[in-house]
């Protein structure tokens, strides 16, 4: 028999891409609700409590809303929204995190996708923090740069739109009040006694994203010729299912310093290089020099 998936929130941007990956498979059998009977909740509730596994592409208002019509216990749930990533009784879907937390998602019968920028501030920060390299209260700094497909129909339409305002052409700050809606999941996942300070920034391309942690070493416990040992011997990945190590690829000194960036060729793409830097301050000016 084969497994039944449903999307509620087929119609966006995250629901369609997850139908063009999963829509040609021959082991799954996918549930589509009637275009029109998309808003219906006696619909869709029939379709949320019929499927195996669900896909939840909505507002966070709306999926929790489809959580509170499914009462088939053995459905699975996977929450692409906000809503359930630090809720209790959902787990948070980042296996690289640890063997543990590979386990409960495999076990798990809600499961919350982790957000973008989240995903590479953690890649990050959740090693440094195993390691003992960063303190649990280090004031830590993040910015993510992103392309604009993360921020749904309208934000692709007003990029992509022929009257595109002036300003859309250069990279946008945002979430200037330090209150991201990723930040809680930051938090919770890192170990880090304090937030982040966040700077996401989004701009004029469809998708990708960088995101950088960036410490100084003056403030760590470790200098930063033992910081390059450390991620240098360090062999496991995040989660210990394959080894990757963490090599800076430049020399230090003791003003050095630590610059982590987590690249993906797709929004929401899983881990596919964590590169370390230690930059010395001296190579800071030649390096201006060659921009």
């Amino acid at each position: 028999m084969k497994t039944k998936v449903y999307i509620d929130g087929q119609a966006g941007t995250t629901g369609l891409q997850i139908f063009d990956r999963i829509g040609s498979r021959d082991d799954l059998e996918l549930l589509r609700i009637a275009e029109e009977k998309r808003h219906d909740n006696d619909e869709r509730k029939k379709f949320l409590n019929a499927a195996d596994i669900v896909f939840l592409c909505l507002p966070d208002d709306g999926a929790r809303e489809a959580v509170s019509l499914i009462d088939n216990p053995n459905v699975r749930v996977i929450d692409a929204s906000t809503a359930h990533r630090t809720a209790d009784g959902w787990t948070y879907g980042f296996p690289e995190a640890s063997k543990e937390q590979r386990a409960a998602i495999a076990s798990g019968k809600r499961i919350a996708n982790p957000g973008c920028h989240a995903t590479g501030f953690l890649a990050s920060a959740i090693p440094l923090v195993r390691l003992g390299i960063l303190p649990k209260d280090y004031p830590v700094t993040c910015y993510s740069l992103t392309g604009y497909s993360g921020g749904g129909k309208k934000m692709i339409a007003d990029y992509e739109s022929p009257e595109k305002p002036e300003k859309l052409f250069a990279p946008g700050i945002y979430g200037l009040t330090l209150k991201h809606k990723h930040v809680p999941e930051m938090l919770k996942m890192s170990g880090l006694d304090y937030p982040p300070v966040f700077n996401p920034i989004v701009d004029d391309y469809y998708k990708g994203m960088a995101t950088a942690v960036m410490l100084q070493n003056r403030l760590l416990r470790r200098s930063a010729n033992a910081c390059r040992s450390i991620t240098r011997t360090s062999t496991s990945s995040l989660s210990g299912s394959s080894k990757r190590s963490l090599r800076p690829s430049m020399p230090t000194s003791s003003q050095a310093r630590i610059i982590l960036s987590w690249w993906s060729a797709a929004m929401r793409t899983r881990l596919r290089s964590l590169r370390c830097s230690i930059i010395s301050e001296r190579e800071l000016p030649a390096r201006r020099s060659r921009t």
